[in-house]
């Protein structure tokens, strides 16, 4: 197995002590939780699958994203750093990409191979020098890396504030459908602390039966 492709598996073990302490605080979430029944964050182990699913998924639906990712699974061979470095980005393309994310893709998956990127590292930095670490990739802003703390490190307490199914969840759920300003977010979501991630993974799943998934 690559020395990247490593992490961890399988649902998180404080799953069931979050959803009982977000039930406990958040009259709203606890509704979700109900309404949501089995399931829940999954790692999936590998790094490099993460991010790229989470650059194909940029300001795209899940549903569009779930599309030209099985597209780009079959024009790569399989997602690994090898067989995507192997294609060019016209290739890429053709699986639905963008041109930009193709050069993102491919550009990740050189830095996987070179050594660019040291992921069994990240495990051992906070979520912030993580966060830092991953920004320094070209095509990878700040939505990138929460992702990838969320879904690959399992981070139990990130709040992607920019993400779009986040706001229009907290609307939804908060405000009547009108609109929620960054920081009015941001301190409604204190009562979910320290389980933001699994908070965010429920209003998520509020908005659509299909679970995100990268």
């Amino acid at each position: 197995m690559p020395k990247w492709a490593s992490g961890p598996t399988g649902q998180p073990s404080y799953w069931c002590r979050a959803k009982k302490e977000l039930s406990a605080a958040d009259p709203v979430i606890a509704d979700i939780i109900k309404g949501c029944g089995r399931g829940g964050l999954i790692g999936q182990g590998d790094p490099f699958v993460t991010l790229v699913r989470s650059i194909v998924a940029q300001q795209i639906s899940v549903r569009a994203a779930d599309s030209i990712w099985n597209r780009l699974e079959e024009a790569a061979g399989g997602i690994s750093p090898k067989m995507v470095s192997a294609r060019d980005e016209a290739e890429l393309q053709g699986a639905g990409l963008t041109r930009r994310k193709a050069s993102y893709i491919r550009d990740v998956a050189v830095a996987f191979l070179d050594g660019s990127v040291a992921p069994t590292m990240w495990h051992e930095k906070d979520d912030e020098g993580v966060i830092a670490d991953l920004v320094g990739l070209r095509g990878i802003g700040r939505w990138t890396a929460e992702m990838f703390l969320i879904f690959h490190l399992l981070r139990p307490n990130i709040l992607p504030l920019d993400d779009i199914g986040l706001i229009r969840a907290c609307e939804r759920h908060y405000a009547a459908g009108e609109e929620m300003a960054r920081g009015d977010i941001e301190q409604l979501a204190e009562r979910w602390q320290p389980w933001r991630s699994v908070a965010t993974w429920y209003l998520w799943r509020s908005l659509d039966s299909t679970a995100v998934a990268y």
